[in-house]
């Protein structure tokens, strides 16, 4: 592993700084890239040389860190609805993607609070504007703000725990 990791690491940890700006990520996302490529070798068919299979593997692994990117952009974002995020966020190609989506949002909504849940459900499943939830929760407009807002916070950070 040390031989194959100092042979490709500076070949592909240039390809992945060129594509990725972030310095650190790209040196993380160049070890996942190496890591692969190191646990897929009993599968290489020497079809095309070490190099470019390499390559190949560097350039699935980038679009699949933006793809999943794109989708955490959408997903904290103020769309109305968690379930179209899964459906407009990812093209017809990752339907097994999308359906991985639907599935991590529906379990970081069932480790939150049951008011912390249901409030993101009312908001963006059910699609009910804050004046709507205020009145269904019998709570004042600046109340279902603040709550509503310590909700995402509290979403993202568990997303972000199961995800990293």
């Amino acid at each position: 592993m040390d031989e194959f990791y100092k042979k490709y690491f500076r070949l592909i940890n240039g390809f992945v700084k060129r594509k990725i700006d972030d310095g650190d990520t790209a040196e993380e996302l160049t070890n996942t890239i190496l890591l692969s490529a190191w646990n897929s070798l009993p599968y290489y068919e020497g079809k095309a040389s070490q190099k470019n299979w390499i390559m190949g593997i560097a350039k699935h692994k980038i679009i699949d860190f933006y793809r999943k990117k794109k989708i955490k952009t959408v997903l904290f974002s103020a769309i109305p609805s968690l379930e179209d995020i899964a459906d407009k966020s990812i093209g017809p190609e990752g339907e097994s993607l999308k359906n991985e989506l639907k599935s991590e949002i529906k379990e970081v909504l069932d480790e939150l609070s049951e008011g912390y849940s249901k409030i993101l459900r009312l908001k963006y499943i059910d699609g009910l504007r804050n004046t709507e939830i205020a009145k269904k929760l019998s709570k004042s407009y600046k109340a279902v703000e603040g709550k509503l807002a310590r909700a995402k916070l509290k979403f993202r950070q568990k997303y972000e725990e199961k995800n990293n």
